[in-house]
């Protein structure tokens, strides 16, 4: 399909700001009458054989609605800004999988990482101190890995997530429920940057200018979810809305993980609910990555060559943390982390009280 018209993209983007028109509804216009320049200058008794409500026709050639487009068109100018729309090649293949995929997304950064092998991770705003130091390690470890790691901005869980991928080396998508230009919470405006100059991307379907609205966060987290292989879960309670993620996943035919915690902490009751329902049981990387391994990108080193392994020479000796084996064996954090990715995997060590010990046997 050849690219869309600069007339083409001015319509679909008026079409997008009217209100009450959501994914299903923008796509019943477009079948209906071939674009979204055709379906602009429709009388509005076609708009209204379509079943479609008065609030979607009436401000469709409004100055307010042109205005929302001319200052999208102004955006898209400016580097590192991207539109993606359904029939565009780099929209991405898993998110296109859905009922109701956006019909446009807003990219600020590589909108190419969006086809790469992604996982999500999500959990409680108000997450433990011990939640937060997983959420982070699983997520250093997994970037390292190759995974890129998609969450939504939140604070709490999903903030350990960007900043695990960030310290990894690795890349990340922030997933948001508000437009690009009003990024919340405000103070993560500092972590949504530093995840666009690494060279990962944030992303909405919304507005650029939409303000936080508690009904976009849902529509938020089939993004996240459809945009990756497998949802993980850190920290949740029963109410968090990282359970619904969970749920829109299984509908997605994602894979679910979670990862357990104390019977005694109301943040662990979520994943436990979610583990019950049939979400896998997760306590280290390499149950990740042992579901995932067809989709490894960092390819584990044969099983001879892990135990002549340097790092494995120094955890033999005594437990370290993964930045003193970076200091002590003289390696890029990165290289390390992905070292100890493999070799986790494979058995040789494991991760206690934060720090790397080997096994023995």
């Amino acid at each position: 399909m050849p690219p869309a018209s600069p007339a083409e993209i001015e319509a679909r983007l008026r079409l997008h700001s009217l209100p009450e028109l959501g994914p299903q509804r923008f796509r019943v216009l477009i079948d209906a009458f071939d674009s979204a320049s055709a379906a602009l200058s429709a009388p509005a008794a076609a708009w209204r054989s379509l079943r479609l409500p008065e609030a979607c026709a009436g401000p469709r050639r409004s100055e307010e609605v042109r205005n929302c487009a001319a200052r999208s068109l102004a955006w898209l100018e400016q580097e590192g800004n991207h539109l993606l729309m359904w029939d565009d090649p780099r929209y991405p293949a898993l998110l296109a999988q859905l009922n109701d995929a956006p019909p446009l997304l807003f990219v600020r950064g590589d909108p190419a990482l969006l086809e790469r092998p992604q996982l999500a991770m999500v959990g409680s705003r108000r997450a433990s101190r011990a939640g937060l130091d997983t959420a982070h390690a699983f997520a250093l470890s997994l970037a390292a890995g190759g995974f890129c790691i998609t969450s939504g901005l939140a604070l709490g869980i999903d903030g350990a997530a960007h900043r695990g991928a960030l310290d990894a080396g690795g890349h990340t998508v922030a997933v948001l429920g508000t437009g690009l230009e009003r990024i919340y919470p405000s103070r993560h405006q500092a972590l949504a940057t530093a995840i666009v100059e690494s060279g990962g991307a944030l992303v909405s379907e919304l507005p650029l200018d939409c303000a936080p609205q508690a009904s976009n966060f849902p529509r938020r987290n089939r993004i996240i979810s459809g945009l990756s292989l497998g949802v993980l879960v850190v920290e949740a309670s029963p109410s968090s809305g990282s359970l619904i993620t969970a749920r829109l996943a299984v509908e997605q035919g994602r894979e679910v993980y979670a990862i357990p915690g104390s019977i005694h902490h109301p943040g662990a009751r979520g994943c436990h609910q979610l583990i019950r329902d049939g979400a896998v049981l997760v306590e280290t990387v390499g149950h990740v990555l042992e579901a995932l391994r067809g989709w490894q990108v960092v390819a584990p080193e044969p099983r001879a060559a892990l135990l002549d392994h340097p790092l494995l020479d120094l955890l033999r000796a005594a437990p370290y943390s993964s930045e003193a084996l970076a200091s002590a064996s003289g390696w890029e954090l990165p290289r390390v982390l992905a070292a100890l990715t493999d070799l986790e995997l494979d058995g040789c060590i494991a991760r206690e009280a934060g720090l790397w010990v080997h096994r023995r046997g």
